[in-house]
């Protein structure tokens, strides 16, 4: 019986602490960061392509090619750091209907130019040299860190004014947060997304070849915060 008695007195106590709970005032708002950038630095992916009915004059024809464009890129004083190759292929193509055979050969390289204005000299030594596909460029920031730090800065302080311009009627203040959300995505860089237009871009060496424009760095967060 008397164990009873303190299961109900247990019982009793627990639903009076649960009805005591106080809901916390609080409001919940989104913020965003922009910040415009203007690239320092380009990054390029380009490749040799070489067909032919034998494997090896055709391998042997695409490394030629490529040793030149590699010393290439050496004496226009890309650091040997800043290029490399990405990849190499030897593929085997067979056509059924006329019963012949082809073969491949490929070999991709990406370069870091770290001076944009160079970028049309470098191009158009690079085609004269060899290179005939230009896979993708892309612009970016050597500060890229940096800029997205900020932007998330200026997230915030977007999410407490909104709060702010919320509450000011209430005659309430915007407290502590108690919990941030960051909803943002990655940033898309300008970039060549067509290789054959940025091929004849090159060509076309006495006019405009390209705008850099910006790179929008984005960030994007939810915040609530209590009110006082």
């Amino acid at each position: 019986m008397k164990k009873s008695i303190m299961i109900i007195l247990t019982l009793v106590v627990t639903g009076m602490s649960a009805q005591e709970v106080k809901q916390v005032p609080q409001i919940s708002v989104t913020g965003e960061g922009r910040i415009k950038v203007v690239p320092d630095r380009v990054e390029i992916s380009l490749g040799v392509n070489n067909f032919g009915k034998d494997a090896a004059e055709v391998k042997k024809l695409n490394d030629e090619t490529v040793d030149k464009v590699l010393k290439y890129i050496k004496k226009f004083g890309v650091p040997e750091s800043d290029f490399k190759t990405t990849q190499v292929s030897l593929n085997k193509t067979y056509d059924y209907e006329k019963k012949k055979q082809t073969y491949q050969a490929s070999q991709s390289i990406s370069i870091v130019l770290k001076d944009i204005t160079k970028y049309d000299e470098l191009m158009m030594g690079l085609v004269d040299n060899g290179i005939n596909s230009i896979d993708n460029v892309e612009f970016k920031s050597s500060k890229m860190e940096q800029h997205k730090s900020e932007a998330r800065k200026l997230a915030i302080l977007d999410a407490k004014k909104k709060a702010e311009d919320y509450v000011s009627v209430l005659n309430q203040k915007v407290g502590k947060a108690i919990l941030i959300t960051d909803n943002s995505s990655h940033y898309q860089p300008p970039m060549y997304k067509n290789a054959l237009y940025a091929m004849d871009a090159v060509a076309e060496s006495s006019q405009q070849t390209l705008a850099i424009g910006e790179i929008d760095v984005l960030t994007n967060v939810s915040v609530s915060f209590i009110l006082e």
